[in-house]
């Protein structure tokens, strides 16, 4: 697909530039921690949202040239934000920023999802972060549902009246709860066994609370800043957002 060389070049060089020597984590879901029923049922929810994404990438491409160059920049800087692993050692896996919040409000939720995707296969492929046959399960919860409550959050915080500034702070600290969330729902699904699912569940997401709370809040941080410098330094960009409800 030639059309979406540059995003892909972009994101490789953005990833090789941060190999380097120290211990691999388990970021994401980890590799082979779900069944292979629950793996494959992931992947195949995920496929048409990728597919919304990529054609949406297309036609927005080619009617605002400029659009492909700004999906390039936040397509790597998703990849660098949640390549920063905070272990989480009593759940077994890793905390992190995500960056889908403020990407879906610059370049809208489905296209998002597609460079969520990308970020996550790098990350499996170069990084031992995540893995290829969670890949499905950590597209839902990184791409899809970080995407879609950091947009969904920001245009209703905008709606009621809110400032854009805390509009992006809310998109977000609730984007980044709301993966971890349903991180937490798909390894409570995929391992609960004879186990109650809610208790599992629960245990899981309590895990995250120490460190996931904190890290929320400052991609709420991140996530305000990054909308304030574009609007300084880029409004033109701003207008690239998607209009009247479009992902």
């Amino acid at each position: 697909m030639p059309g979406y060389q540059p995003i892909l070049l972009v994101l490789l060089v953005t990833g090789l530039l941060t190999l380097g020597p120290g211990p691999a984590h388990a970021m994401h879901i980890s590799e082979g921690i779900l069944p292979a029923s629950w793996a494959l049922f992931w992947f195949a929810l995920s496929a048409p949202l990728l597919l919304l994404g990529l054609r949406t990438l297309r036609i927005r491409s080619a009617q605002e040239p400029q659009y492909k160059a700004l999906v390039g920049l936040v397509g790597a800087g998703i990849f660098v934000i949640s390549a920063m692993p905070v272990p989480v050692f009593t759940a077994g896996t890793c905390s992190h920023p995500c960056g889908t919040g403020i990407a879906a409000i610059l370049i809208g939720p489905s296209v998002t999802v597609v460079l969520a995707s990308i970020a996550l296969t790098l990350h499996a492929l170069f990084l031992a972060h995540g893995g290829l046959t969670t890949l499905g399960a950590n597209i839902i919860t990184m791409g899809v549902v970080g995407s879609f409550v950091g947009y969904g959050i920001f245009i209703v915080a905008k709606r009621l009246g809110a400032s854009w500034v805390v509009a992006a702070f809310l998109a977000g600290l609730l984007s980044d709860w709301a993966t971890y969330s349903a991180t937490s729902l798909i390894l409570a699904l995929g391992l609960h066994g004879d186990a109650a699912l809610g208790r599992m569940f629960a245990g899981i997401a309590i895990a995250f609370v120490p460190t996931q709370v904190p890290l929320g809040i400052l991609e709420g941080f991140m996530a305000a800043g990054a909308y304030r410098f574009v609007l300084n330094r880029r409004p033109e960009f701003l207008e690239l957002l998607p209009k009247g409800g479009a992902v």
